[in-house]
């Protein structure tokens, strides 16, 4: 009976809403089976059959089979899409899972993370309010309480899922500059806009901080020139003792300090700025205090290197990159906030979506701390993630990078046809092919070819970096199946192709 019924619906829906098979909907069931059973396929051949990180192709070459392609032609059937994209990305995408892809900050993610996306992408949550969300809501709040307590934060504490790292460095910086205009001038720039003294702002950050402070200033319309860069110590740390200098410099100039902003595993070279005495100083100028954790924030989950960020737990405020240190798909990132308090600096109330009796009613609406209204609901991946693998199970991950990398340096400290600039709190790992013994050659230009037959080859992938001018090969190492021997190998593929330049040349 309950069968024939529903039959009888699905027939009388079909009637009414004809041309509408690849809706997502209780009619199509069969059908998004069939297309989730055709993406699983693609998805394990991408596994099976990538046997290095790269193609190698070269932009020019792909983008000549997009020539012919128009996008105004009929549909065409799942086979035939598929194996477009097959052709068009999924053979030459970069396999972030692969042991000797060394490149960028891209980790491998974790089944369960990739089991939610499903899910996510589906069933399609908003987290902005409560009222397209409900259980998600909860659940995104219980990982950033969660999150809260890992950094340290008390119980006033609170954050938000965000796009990714620059986002979160955006918003740290955002309140920073709008508590310091009402707590020292009485301005409001949410409703007024910046304050005559606005153009004296200035934000500290080292020499080796994420450029995304500087595009943070640039957008909240205090201009690049109000971060001011500290130099870094030999460990490329920033020095905390001339970060104090320049503040006073700052202040007897007539500017105005109003933060400074620490790196918990800088980008380049995987280290940690000196939290406890950065701490110290910000509580001395009354500075907002923000960490750029995106990177080490993957200390949180190891009881071996925890230390190492020893003083996070006295910032404002903290930027955490679960996509790239908890081994999540892209994207999924956290802005945490030592007290609540500071999001009503952001908070705008909208009759539609979030009307301030809403408070009152103790109706959770995410939007409420949030720089973005629609948001995905990738808290689930982490949630997936830690019921299944657990800290501890992630914290493993992480023992295994850190140890590789100490390895890979000294392997590099070792052998004679490299420079090694610097070991890591974290997996950054800068260094140079340098075996020619005379120096005749510009060193900058053979490691700079080295990287680009790298790429061209696709056997083993490793990042570029400059520092005072010269260019260096980068190793970021974030996958736990990433051994001493993969690094050996690309190694040897280096001195190949660095002996290959002078012999050339």
């Amino acid at each position: 009976m309950n069968t024939l019924i529903t039959g009888q619906l699905v027939s009388e829906k079909e009637s009414l809403f004809p041309n509408l098979e690849n809706l997502f909907c209780d009619i199509n069931i069969q059908e998004y089976e069939n297309a989730v059973h055709r993406a699983k396929e693609s998805v394990i051949s991408f596994l099976e059959e990538t046997n290095q990180p790269f193609s190698g192709v070269s932009p020019r070459e792909l983008r000549k089979q997009f020539e012919n392609i128009d996008l105004n032609d009929p549909a065409i059937s799942y086979d035939e899409v598929f194996d477009e994209v097959t052709r068009l990305y999924i053979k030459h995408a970069v396999a972030f899972h692969h042991p000797k892809y060394t490149a960028h900050l891209n980790c491998p993610v974790v089944i369960p993370a990739v089991a939610a996306e499903m899910l996510i992408s589906s069933i399609n949550s908003s987290l902005d309010t409560w009222d397209q969300s409900a259980g998600g809501t909860l659940m995104e709040q219980k990982l950033i309480d969660w999150t809260c307590g890992e950094i340290g934060f008390g119980s006033s504490s609170d954050g938000i899922f965000t796009s990714g790292g620059s986002q979160s460095n955006l918003m740290g910086m955002l309140l920073a500059r709008d508590h310091y205009a009402l707590e020292h001038f009485n301005h409001n720039i949410k409703k007024d806009g910046l304050p005559e003294q606005a153009h004296r702002f200035r934000i500290f950050v080292s020499d080796a901080a994420h450029f995304s402070i500087q595009k943070s200033a640039s957008i909240l319309g205090l201009g690049e020139q109000a971060v001011v860069k500290i130099k870094t110590d030999r460990s490329f740390r920033m020095n905390s003792v001339l970060l104090e200098d320049a503040v006073r410099k700052e202040i007897e100039n007539g500017n105005i300090p109003i933060a400074v902003a620490a790196t918990a595993g800088t980008t380049d070279f995987g280290n940690v700025d000196p939290l406890t005495n950065i701490a110290g100083i910000a509580k001395q100028y009354k500075l907002w205090f923000h960490v750029d954790a995106a990177y080490g924030c993957a200390l949180l989950l190891t009881e071996k290197y925890r230390h190492l960020i020893q003083g996070i737990e006295q910032a404002h405020s903290v930027t955490v990159d679960y996509h790239k240190s908890f081994f999540q798909p892209v994207s999924s990132s956290g802005f945490i906030l030592n007290d609540r308090k500071y999001f009503g600096l952001i908070t705008h109330y909208a009759d539609y979506l979030n009307p301030k009796d809403h408070d009152e009613n103790e109706i959770p609406n995410q939007v409420n701390k949030s720089i973005q209204t629609t948001r995905r609901f990738d808290a689930l991946k982490l949630w997936f993630t830690l019921r299944i693998i657990g800290k501890k199970g992630l914290g493993t991950y992480i023992d295994r990078i850190i140890h590789t990398a100490d390895e890979a340096a000294t392997l590099l400290e070792n052998d004679p046809n490299f420079e090694l600039l610097n070991r890591s709190d974290l997996s950054a790992l800068v260094f140079r092919y340098s075996a020619d013994p005379f120096k005749t050659f510009d060193l900058s230009r053979i490691n700079t070819y080295i990287k680009s037959q790298l790429y061209k080859s696709g056997n083993g992938l490793v990042a570029g970096t400059k520092v005072n001018g010269q260019f260096y090969l980068k190793f970021t190492i974030l996958n736990p199946l990433t051994t001493i021997e993969d690094i050996k190998s690309i190694l040897n593929t280096i001195k190949q192709y660095g002996n290959e330049y002078i012999e050339v040349n």
